[in-house]
């Protein structure tokens, strides 16, 4: 029986690429072949797997939020008469800086898929599997956001059409299940227009082909990136030396003041959920950051302690109504009513090409968790009328509610691939 030795893979992520490093001379196994970042297990793999980040990729802490630890793969190498163990991780990461250690010669951040295409060491792409971003995930998901859970879904499409070149699957068997696939994310989260118009997009673009939806959903990822990009970068400019108030967490707006220089950056907490206390702790680093309840936005606003709103969409409606995390009309029609500009920012892609949508709840015992036959209103969304919102920021510049509404037309016809 072969020696078993447990070891820990980390795939980082940044914008749909993963970070890929080539082993150099001075490790004693698969010298010259990819892989993650990876060690042996010596103790508490979860442990460990920090360890090791910092070691070989000079990636702080900081820089780096776990996604996911998946089930242990067993990688048989008869040659070596081993059996590795491999605990899988995925992170994402904010830089793609690396200072690598002795043990690699080089590395590269690429699509995931590009596992296939050069030497790596055994059951790498099983190992990533174990990892990846899928329909349940992408369904789970209540930490991120539409833009973020979008780019995950057609990472879910890159990477089953890369599967099925590499088994060089029929062109219709292949269609036909990346086509089912295709429906099923969309219909995994319907109250994110973002994402059924991105799979659209992917798809309606290909020529019903396994490599053609590789292509299109490896390019689609990198027009969705640009595009929040671009949205970030002119909000960016519109919120810097202001003092903000945002609320629920947005990855677009996240990078906005990333991109901008706020004066001050007011958080609400974000009920149902709390994501807003996170995103206050990313914020800390980058200047000062004020944390407060939901029940007090409206007061922080007529106070005067806020001059701008800043905002992101989970949907667009076409007549401009903004479906976003409950809470933002209440910020809206403050803002509204003392005169502060309230801005949305969000790519095109998140515009609805119907006139509605049907509204998420949360759970019931995030109300009340008692015994009296009460019942329970607890929606995760709220809509926004058009009329309290002083500009849709996005990649194409500053769009008014008639925008909005030719740009649906234009996202509608992307759903012909159905036909």
């Amino acid at each position: 029986m072969s020696e078993e030795t447990h070891v820990v893979t980390a795939f980082l992520r940044h914008d749909g690429e993963v970070l890929l490093l080539r082993r150099s001379d001075a490790v004693g196994t698969y010298q010259g072949d990819w892989g993650g970042v990876s060690g042996y297990a010596e103790g508490d793999p979860e442990s460990q797997v920090e360890t090791e980040i910092d070691e070989e990729t000079g990636i702080g802490e900081a820089e780096r939020t776990l996604v996911r630890t998946g089930n242990p793969l067993r990688v048989v190498d008869d040659d070596l008469d081993r059996t590795w163990v491999v605990h899988p991780f995925l992170f994402d990461v904010t830089t793609r800086e690396v200072t690598t250690s002795e043990e690699h010669d080089t590395y590269e951040w690429v699509s995931p898929t590009a596992m296939f295409d050069r030497g790596v060491v055994p059951e790498l792409w099983a190992t990533y599997g174990r990892v990846a971003p899928s329909v349940r995930s992408v369904t789970a998901d209540d930490e991120h956001g539409a833009s973020y859970l979008s780019i995950r879904a057609l990472e879910v499409l890159r990477d089953r059409a890369a599967t099925l070149v590499g088994e060089a699957e029929s062109d219709d068997d292949a269609w036909d299940e990346l086509a089912d696939l295709g429906q099923r994310l969309c219909r995994a989260r319907p109250s994110m227009a973002v994402l059924r118009n991105r799979v659209n997009r992917v798809l309606a673009a290909a020529d019903r082909t396994a490599a053609s939806v590789l292509d299109t959903a490896t390019d689609g990822i990198h027009r969705a990136v640009t595009a929040d990009t671009d949205a970030a970068v002119r909000a960016g400019a519109l919120v810097s030396d202001r003092t903000v108030l945002t609320l629920s967490r947005s990855g677009t707006v996240i990078r906005a003041f990333a991109e901008g220089s706020p004066e001050e950056v007011y958080v609400a907490v974000s009920e149902p959920g709390g994501e807003g206390v996170d995103v206050a702790e990313a914020l800390v680093d980058d200047g000062p950051v004020t944390l407060l309840p939901d029940a007090a936005v409206a007061q922080a606003i007529v106070s005067g302690e806020v001059d701008a709103v800043l905002v992101g969409a989970d949907t667009i409606l076409p007549d401009g109504t903004v479906v976003n995390k409950v809470g933002t009309r209440t910020v809206a029609v403050a803002a509204a009513h003392e005169e502060v500009p309230c801005y949305v920012v969000a790519a095109t892609d998140k515009i609805h090409t119907e006139p509605s949508v049907n509204v998420e709840s949360g759970r019931r015992s995030a109300v009340y968790d008692g015994d009296a036959p009460l019942s329970m209103f607890n929606p995760v969304f709220d809509e926004t009328p058009a009329h309290l919102v002083d500009a849709f920021v996005t990649e194409r510049g500053e769009l008014d509610p008639g925008e909005v509404d030719a740009v649906a037309d234009e996202l509608s016809a992307l759903a012909d691939w159905r036909d």
